[in-house]
């Protein structure tokens, strides 16, 4: 179960003109669930996005990737993305590639578009081929089920092992008119993005030049799913996408302007919404975590040390057992990597207690301070290095019995 994450109610998530959804159950590994999930943009719509830097990456990631190229070389707008769940069609090798561009042709032919203006995500078991005849059956089923107001049943549909679906909307007024944006994401286990498995998909009905929407993603990915890590295993699939429909009004020409500030604000805190699902539905996990590493001297170092912290499966476990053990986490930040980290100025707080003073334990910190803390579902690590201004924030989960059970029976 979730934790601290109610389920999307389908009535909150607004419909974003320019863009409907449609499902189909496609039996791609399990009988009787939605698995296939088609979008399909107006021909006003910008699209950009991020993806996995594991060079395993899967092959609708090569694909989606080329298909992103060629709109700077004038091969026509993206007018559909579809997403099949149950095969990550990675480590599949030069079939994994036919099929995933088999999938943009049999779409292309139904909307009646170019198969390079189609954008194939898959997420699922890697290694296996991908049944791309049953995915390409489902496709006239999800295009009758196209609806505006479809994103519910549309993260229903690129589910893995989640326990819930992942959406939430928001609206933003920027010069007098509303713009409206509604997201989905999905993932559970193999999360470090590095822009888990991670998929996201954010559209808004703005006009948004392509230049700005491309800055914009990485801008949003790198203050939220980039801070985010379940497991520390950076998935073949990873992918976020930014659509923006162009069906309004209001227009964001340009980075360095009022308007964008008040975009940009509306998708990073969307994204980091969907970002802590993703860890609040983590495979097993009792406990939300905030780990924030201030005064450091550049961020990149801060981040480091809060990875350090995040991935030990040793702080992970004592945080599930909310046993203080909190040596582990000075353990993890002296290993995360910074050589000349003074240790002797290090300060260490577990939310309001003072856990490490100057590099050892604080005279006044009591165990039973540490236990109250960590009994709580929602906790914040603090970090002080005394070292300059830079700060960096990373959300994680502990790690628990399920986690291992889930991964185990995976394939079954």
């Amino acid at each position: 179960m979730a934790v601290n994450s109610p389920l999307p109610v389908a009535a909150d998530l607004l419909p974003v003109t320019g863009i409907q959804l449609g499902y189909a159950e496609a039996g791609i590994k399990k009988p009787n669930r939605k698995d296939v999930l088609v979008m399909t943009l107006a021909p006003t719509a910008t699209v950009a996005g991020v993806f996995t830097t594991n060079r395993f990456c899967a092959a609708p990631v090569q694909v989606s990737k080329a298909h992103l190229e060629g709109l700077h070389m004038s091969a026509g707008p993206i007018r559909a993305l579809v997403i099949n769940t149950g095969n990550a069609n990675a480590g599949t090798g030069d079939a994994g590639l036919a099929a995933a561009n088999a999938t943009c042709a049999a779409l292309a032919e139904l909307l009646q578009c170019e198969a390079s203006q189609i954008l194939p995500f898959s997420t699922g078991v890697i290694l296996e081929p991908l049944p791309v005849d049953r995915l390409v059956a489902g496709l006239p089923q999800a295009i009758v089920n196209l609806k505006a107001d479809n994103w519910y049943a549309a993260a229903e549909a690129i589910m893995t092992t989640d326990t819930q679906p992942k959406a939430a909307s928001a609206t933003v007024v920027i010069n007098g008119q509303t713009v409206t944006l509604t997201g989905i994401s999905k993932g559970a286990g193999m999360i470090k993005p590095n822009m888990a498995t991670m998929l996201g998909y954010l559209a808004l009905d703005a006009k948004v030049a392509q230049p700005v929407l491309d800055h914009l993603v990485k801008q949003a990915a790198d203050k939220s799913f980039n801070c985010i890590t379940i497991d520390g295993d950076t998935s073949t699939n990873d992918s976020f996408m930014l659509i923006a429909t162009g069906a309004s009004d209001v227009e964001v020409n340009e980075i360095d302007t009022p308007e964008y500030q008040l975009l940009a604000k509306a998708v990073i805190d969307l994204s980091q919404k969907l970002a802590h699902m993703i860890i609040r539905d983590g495979e097993g996990a009792t406990k939300f975590m905030t780990i924030t590493v201030e005064e450091g001297r550049d961020i990149d170092e801060c981040r480091k040390i809060a990875y350090s912290i995040a991935h030990s499966p040793l702080v992970k476990t004592a945080f599930f057992a909310s046993d203080p053990n909190l040596g582990r986490i000075l353990a993890a930040i002296g290993y995360a990597g910074v050589g000349d980290l003074d240790v002797s100025k290090l300060n260490l707080y577990l939310d309001d207690v003072w856990v490490a003073k100057n590099g050892g334990r604080n005279p006044d910190y009591r165990e039973e301070d540490g236990q109250r803390v960590m009994k709580q579902s929602e906790i914040t690590i603090r970090v002080k290095l005394a070292r300059g201004d830079a700060e960096a924030t990373v959300w994680t989960c502990d790690l628990s019995h399920d986690y291992v059970s889930i991964n185990a029976d995976y394939r079954s």
